[in-house]
């Protein structure tokens, strides 16, 4: 299984959300999910800016395959492969890998997926992304389940399910030392360029509006708009 993050943007004067909220969008993109057995998938907004989650079950899948007709009119993202219109973010931390399909599977209708965004000082990259992989290899399991941080250029977006989903690792860490600081959050402060006009709470982390979430039936089954 490989875990996808994607960032995108659209074009100007048009408002990228009209895209995927058609019922017909829903139904269409639900059937290409199984036929080319992706699971999970989330689309979240800020603004005229896309943040895409979902998972593949077999081949890797290109968003450009998910979403063809809406990817062609979202604006083109120069470098990589021409015309590329949605970029991939790197997956710099996760609570847990999947290890199996067993492992992987949601019990019950599975947790709401929330997203969140952050922009880091370019010069506190290297910094963010030492502790994050400090934290990751030292305690696999400490957090939500589904949870993962994905980088493009200085931006973050971290996607995560709600009631989180708290339970061991069935694996351990590569790294058997303690260094992770226990004063996260204060380390971590100065890592952030944080946002203007934030509401108290979200001046780091800023929330995702979640647009489309859909449940193929290769992941758990189901639709839903959000």
């Amino acid at each position: 299984m490989k875990r996808c993050l994607y960032r995108a943007e659209g074009v100007e004067a048009e408002e990228p959300a009209v895209l995927f909220q058609t019922r017909e969008f829903s139904l269409s993109l639900n059937e290409v999910m199984e036929d080319l057995r992706v699971g999970h998938l989330s689309l979240f907004t800020s603004g005229s800016q896309l943040f895409l989650y979902y998972e593949s079950l077999g081949e890797p899948v290109s968003p450009e395959s998910l979403l063809p007709e809406a990817s062609v009119r979202l604006a083109v993202w120069p470098g990589g492969v021409k015309g590329r219109r949605w970029v991939p973010m790197t997956d710099i931390f996760h609570y847990q890998q999947p290890v199996s399909a067993q492992h992987w599977e949601r019990t019950g209708t599975g947790g709401r997926p929330y997203g969140r965004l952050a922009v880091l000082k370019p010069e506190e990259t290297a910094s963010y992304i030492y502790y994050h992989y400090q934290y990751q290899e030292e305690r696999p399991g400490d957090g939500d389940k589904y949870g993962i941080i994905g980088l493009h250029e200085n931006m973050l977006f971290f996607y995560a399910e709600q009631p989180d989903t708290r339970e061991p690792a069935p694996y351990e860490g590569k790294l058997q030392t303690r260094l992770r600081p226990d004063n996260w959050a204060e380390v971590m402060e100065p890592h952030f360029i944080k946002w203007d006009d934030a509401s108290a709470g979200q001046e780091l982390w800023r929330p995702l509006t979640l647009m489309l979430e859909v449940r193929s039936p290769a992941g758990t089954g189901g639709t839903r708009d959000a």
